[in-house]
């Protein structure tokens, strides 16, 4: 199969860059885009910082008929910590489209993640597959490709989802919403051990592309620095 370039994650955030000009939205894109490659990176704790996250983030992960909800920091955190000590934080974006408002991020993108056999194999309501989905729903999508997960092996999930990222008033994440619209339409193709992607592998190559993220004060305010 194809591989995905990891490098190549945030390319249409970096394309509405290019073409942004308002302080405010360049702002919140490069949290965006940081924020994107600190997950995929295993640098999840940074992702946390004061400037990136407000206190209490609330995630929204619906899929066909199932609605999960992740709410504060600890319980974002540790699902973040478990993809990333699991290499299943490695996420891939084709055809995405960006939108920006003073207030949110809007996405839609055909996102693939790579996912252990085990978690595909999981007797319960799986919060560490892709779009948190439950049991029922997966092995529905499961058995209509008359699919059987080895858990020794690694999958790459695959599937149209839409995102909306609400921003506070200092440009800080809020939250998630994720949409997958069509969960019977997503594809889980086994990976040769030669395609799968390390967390450890993803860090070093998103290394030169983690940016500070600049001041919100002195970007969006115009104030300088104290």
């Amino acid at each position: 199969m194809a591989r995905y370039d990891v490098t190549k994650l945030n390319v249409a955030i970096d394309r509405l860059l290019a073409v942004t000009q308002n302080p405010r939205h360049r702002f919140m894109l490069q949290a965006y885009s940081r924020h994107r490659y600190l997950e995929v990176a295993g640098r999840y704790e940074e992702i946390f910082a004061p400037d990136m996250m407000a206190e209490n983030p609330v995630y929204h992960v619906h899929a066909d008929e199932t609605n999960a909800k992740l709410e504060g920091k600890d319980a974002v955190k540790s699902l973040y910590r478990m993809w990333a000590q699991t290499n299943q934080s490695i996420f891939f974006t084709e055809n995405e489209q960006v939108a920006v408002a003073d207030n949110f991020i809007a996405s839609v993108t055909v996102a693939h993640q790579q996912i252990a056999g085990r978690s595909l194999m999981a007797n319960r309501v799986m919060a560490r597959l892709p779009g948190f989905l439950s049991e029922a729903l997966l092995k529905r999508v499961l058995a209509a490709k008359n699919f059987k997960a080895d858990e020794n092996s690694m999958y790459l999930y695959s599937n149209v989802i839409q995102m909306i990222w609400p921003y506070d008033d200092r440009g800080r994440l809020v939250g998630e919403d994720v949409w997958e619209p069509d969960p019977d339409k997503a594809t889980i193709v086994k990976l040769d051990p030669a395609d799968v992607l390390t967390t450890e592998e993803a860090g070093k190559a998103l290394a030169p592309l983690i940016k500070p993220l600049p001041s919100f004060d002195e970007m969006v305010l115009g104030r300088g620095a104290a």
